[in-house]
């Protein structure tokens, strides 16, 4: 037994060089065939094939149906101008901004610990399991919240939640603002998401207010999708601009920590105490071609998949109401069951708009071999997404999800060092923690132009989303501002399995 394992490192290696000779291969088939075939004709002796005599007849026959070629020549010209011109128009984000909270706002784990053991409201064994949530979360001791769940008693009223969605908004759009250029009247369209808040006037009403935008504005505002809702409010955005020639259009992604945080003591709604926090982003979208040279990205996909939880009779992460009046969001035991489901489900519809031929090839196989030819045994391939992006944005909902996907994806510690990062240092913020990742990747220069950077985000319902981004250019760390760029030397840090919260 002992052989074997020595034998598996070796064994490994080896099969990872013939994966990528094969991956090369395939991906460069019709060089090698081209290659090919001028080397054998340069080798045997091939005799003339067209004579000098036989140009002079094709320019005799040219001249005889100079109508008929000039017609089809304007023919495919034109055909060409319609396909043209029928494309949809690119989608490029010049820009976006995160915001990051007064420091004031700074919360440890053991205030947090503090403040629930002197709420009144908790059982000991729930302050406890609370407790063991921390230590495992992955959640540091610099992440946000704000002065309604921190106060004594609590005060989680429309008025707080109003308070701190106004500062996380307006504070992302004036940096967003800032560092753009725009002005505000030059903003057509509005996609404010926010899952659990949803007042009136809405959040995008504010937006409009503030900042005086124009009469015509459009807008919309998403709830209850949970924080995979930052993806559905960019393809919404994206279709909007379709239809919208020469637009902007502003997405904001957030949730309120206010109307999420639960004083009572069903389990299953405790847990977003122990991961979520404050934090917000601003996106701004153009399908203006004139905006390609200073965008930072390109849109290529958004692929929405809604599977698992009602299909199988129950919910996955869902608000509701305690027998003690408390309001709260419960995760259900069943969550990771049913995201693994759901990103089966969206892998298998982003995989071939994405993915290389010779892993195309290998997952049409392995699906042949197990629906067609009955091999049961053969377990589902799991395509290799590492050769179709250079950086990975997975949702910070939580380490068990990070875990997950780490292991079912098999990337490595460097593509998950965003999603574990933005974790630590802001907690799970919810639909705008892919910006976060995002950010951190930008401030550390590893944005290369050609770059592809796939966006993975998990919600309620159960949802799994997708964006697809192409990077136009490369990023400059040393001329970017983001939350992380005066604290970026200090990452990434090593996050204990199990972290002590003592009192």
């Amino acid at each position: 037994m002992g052989d074997e394992i020595k034998q598996t490192p070796t064994a490994s290696v080896k099969l990872k060089y013939v994966k990528l000779g094969y991956h090369y291969l395939i991906s460069n088939a019709l060089y090698v065939v081209v290659i090919t075939l001028i080397a054998i004709l340069s080798t045997s002796p091939v005799p003339a094939l067209v004579a000098f005599s036989d140009l002079g007849r094709v320019w005799d026959l040219l001249k005889h149906n100079l109508f008929a070629i000039v017609s089809c020549l304007t023919l495919l010209f034109f055909l060409g101008t319609v396909h043209f011109k029928s494309r949809p128009k690119a989608v490029y984000l010049v820009d976006f901004a995160c915001c990051k909270p007064d420091a004031s706002r700074k919360t440890t784990k053991l205030t947090c610990m503090e403040r629930i053991s002197k709420y009144g409201t908790f059982t000991y064994q729930n302050i406890e399991f609370q407790r063991k949530i921390f230590e495992r979360s992955g959640v540091g001791d610099d992440t946000y919240l704000p002065d309604s769940v921190i106060t004594i008693p609590p005060n989680p009223s429309l008025g707080e939640a109003r308070k701190e969605t106004e500062k996380l908004m307006f504070d992302a759009i004036d940096d967003l603002i800032a560092k753009t250029g725009i002005t505000t009247t030059e903003i057509a369209i509005v996609v404010v998401n926010c899952s659990v808040f949803t007042p009136l006037p809405s959040l995008s009403a504010m937006i409009v207010n503030h900042y005086k935008l124009r009469a015509n504005v459009i807008t919309y505002n998403l709830g209850g999708m949970g924080c995979s809702a930052g993806l559905i409010s960019m393809d919404l955005a994206k279709d909007l601009l379709k239809v919208h020639p020469d637009s902007y259009a502003l997405v904001v992604s957030m949730e309120s920590i206010t109307q999420n945080w639960y004083c009572g003591n069903n389990r299953s709604m405790l847990i977003p105490n122990c991961l979520f926090r404050m934090g917000s982003a601003a996106i701004l979208l153009s399908n203006k071609g004139s905006d390609r040279h200073r965008s930072k990205y390109r849109l290529i996909h958004v692929v929405r998949t809604h599977k698992g939880a009602d299909d199988n009779g129950y919910k996955c992460a869902y608000q509701q109401e305690d027998e003690q009046g408390y309001r709260g969001v419960a995760l259900s035991k069943d969550l990771m069951a049913v995201a693994g489901e759901a990103l089966k489900t969206n892998i298998t519809t982003l995989g071939p708009l994405v993915l290389p031929l010779s892993e195309q090839l290998l997952f049409l196989a392995t699906l042949v071999a197990k629906k067609v030819l009955r091999f049961h045994k053969i377990k589902p391939y799991i395509p290799d997404f590492k050769l179709a992006f250079d950086h990975f944005c997975i949702h910070a909902g939580g380490r068990a999800v990070l875990d997950e996907l780490e292991k079912n994806l098999q990337l490595s510690p460097t593509h998950m060092e965003p999603s574990r990062m933005t974790l630590y240092r802001f907690g799970n913020t919810s639909s705008s923690s892919l910006w976060y990742e995002l950010a951190y990747i930008e401030a550390k220069g590893r944005i290369r132009k050609g770059h592809r950077i796939w966006q993975i985000g998990f919600g309620s319902g159960f949802k799994c989303n997708s964006a697809i981004w192409y990077a136009l250019r490369s990023i400059d760390a040393t001329k970017e501002n983001n939350p992380w760029s005066d604290e970026i030397h200090r990452f990434p840090v090593h996050v204990p399995r199990v972290e002590a919260v003592g009192m």
